[in-house]
């Protein structure tokens, strides 16, 4: 079916950001005297934002004052090298400006903090996005449904008229949790098994696949 609005995720979905994570995550732990994680293990780890990546690659049984001082450093780490490798998936910025030029409300929901999101997308999809929403400490970050249906109060929206697009479990859920459709992507943070074992029924491979799950047959190229 066609939709009236698309709402995206952000990491693994618009913008493979998993190098920038990976390093910033690395260099907070060296910092801290901690062994280093892996590219594979940091990917696992995303998802419900970056203090539950922190939490996740601490050694078991860190104390929670160090753990916050590791997230501190990885903070102000990944504050000043969040663009370094990030890009757009490819096509994504296409796909994008297609749904713009079909009249279509387009928006971000991420668990990223609010502050990287909204630079992040001011870099790589500057005008692209009508409403742009990150965690914030007043508001219950995703799976709960707060972030997603605060954005569409804010376009004037219901569920129906809204799909969910996003790469993770998490999404299956945020979308189930706000009553909305929900597409998920294969090119993000979850391989495709998974995300088929956690609910996940419409998986997308290219965005070619996805402009039709948005925009139905018809929809522009």
């Amino acid at each position: 079916m066609a939709y009236r609005a698309a709402i995206f995720d952000l990491d693994g979905t618009l913008l493979n950001t998993l190098d920038d994570l990976a390093a910033a995550d690395n260099y907070a732990l060296a910092q801290m005297g901690m062994p280093a994680r892996s590219r594979e293990e940091v990917r696992a780890f995303l998802g419900n934002g970056t203090r539950a990546l922190m939490h996740l690659s601490v050694p078991e049984g860190t104390d929670a004052a160090t753990e916050e001082r590791a997230f501190e450093v990885f903070t102000h780490r990944y504050n000043a090298h969040h663009a370094d490798s990030t890009a757009p998936y490819p096509g994504i910025v296409g796909l994008v400006r297609d749904l713009r030029n079909a009249g279509m409300p387009r928006a971000v929901v991420s668990n990223k903090p609010d502050g990287d999101v909204q630079a992040l997308i001011a870099s790589y999809f500057p005008g692209l996005f009508d409403a742009v929403v990150g965690q914030r400490d007043d508001v219950r970050r995703k799976p709960a449904p707060d972030s997603l249906l605060a954005v569409m109060r804010e376009l004037s929206l219901s569920p129906r008229d809204v799909v969910y697009v996003g790469d993770s479990e998490v999404d299956v859920q945020t979308a189930a949790n706000a009553g909305t459709d929900c597409v998920i992507v294969s090119w993000g943070f979850r391989d495709v098994p998974f995300l088929r074992e956690h609910g996940a029924e419409v998986i997308v491979s290219t965005p070619d696949e996805l402009r039709t799950a948005i925009l139905g047959a018809g929809g522009q190229r």
